[in-house]
């Protein structure tokens, strides 16, 4: 069923579990999220970035509202780092439940008024709104920062009050992509702890693929060039649940999933041509990815 975002954070903030946001670009991407939220029983995030929009059109946007309103586990559709009041405002018209608009980038006074914009909007609509402040190092899709800028505790209270959001992105020391961290992963998780007690709003942790090591080997096994790649460790992601993260964006991880299952199975089958026989394993390794991350993240059985 299609909720609102809110609804599904507020219930988690409550209850001390966090919702896994996932993101999609395809058919396959999709039926594994839905896939799995359904059989583990879990309320979902289902991500459309902007570039996902420019990838597949609002008919991608389409076929994840058509999977959301038909099972029977609570799902929001959302647009993820929404780079524009535009772009925003065309989810808004479309039907998604829940946007983030990213204005993480600009000043503090020019992220307000931005995001206010969006708030008044999306509101009337009851649709729910995702803001950021502070930035996460990396590039994934089309964001990109070329350093960390993280979140002040005081500055994100009084964002929150000046905005109206309903939920924070914060940065922390998570990065966008497959390489993460350079030595020991390591997030503020002190900083967290200090934004949680200064505001009263669900959090959002970005950034956040675990990059899982078994995933990245098997890719390699299959011709692939994946070196040093090194995500959040998973008792990381627990802790930082009980210091206030209630949603926990996942992508990279599908990502190597996908490519690492397609690999396997073109190796392994040289005669196949069939698209769908080449791309049901890859749809069943992000299945399992979720099933993985929604149990990770206490979600299971939540909906």
């Amino acid at each position: 069923m299609l909720v609102s975002g809110n609804k599904l954070l507020q219930k988690a903030k409550k209850c001390g579990y966090a919702v896994g946001a996932f993101n999609t670009n395809n058919l396959e991407i999709t039926k594994a999220i839905i896939s799995a939220a359904v059989e583990t029983n879990s309320p979902v995030f289902l991500q459309l970035s902007s570039g996902a929009l420019k990838y597949g059109g609002f008919e991608l946007a389409g076929l994840a509202l058509a999977f959301a309103e038909k099972v029977p586990v609570p799902v929001a559709v959302h647009l993820d780092h929404g780079p524009s009041i535009e772009v925003a405002m065309e989810c808004i018209s479309f039907g998604f439940s829940s946007v983030m608009i990213d204005g993480s980038a600009l000043p503090f006074a020019k992220n307000v008024a931005l995001t206010k914009k969006v708030v008044a909007v999306a509101h009337r609509k009851g649709v729910s709104v995702e803001a950021e402040l502070g930035q996460l190092k990396g590039r994934e899709d089309e964001v990109f920062a070329a350093k960390h800028s993280y979140t002040d505790p005081a500055a994100a209270a009084k964002f929150v009050k000046l905005t109206g959001c309903d939920s924070l992105a914060v940065a922390i020391g998570t990065s966008h992509g497959a390489y993460k961290f350079k030595g020991t992963p390591n997030i503020d998780l002190k900083r967290l702890a200090s934004i949680t007690a200064a505001v009263d709003i669900p959090l959002v942790l970005h950034g956040a693929s675990s990059v899982h090591s078994s995933l990245v080997a098997m890719a390699n096994k299959y011709g692939a060039k994946i070196s040093n790649a090194k995500g959040v460790p998973e008792q990381q992601i627990r802790k930082a649940i009980k210091l206030g993260i209630c949603k926990v964006n996942e992508d990279t991880d599908l990502r190597i999933a996908f490519a690492a299952a397609v690999r396997k199975f073109l190796e392994e089958n040289l005669s196949a041509y069939d698209p769908r026989e080449i791309l049901a394993p890859a749809t069943e390794a992000m299945k399992e990815v979720v099933i993985r991350r929604i149990k990770i993240l206490g979600s299971e059985g939540k909906a």
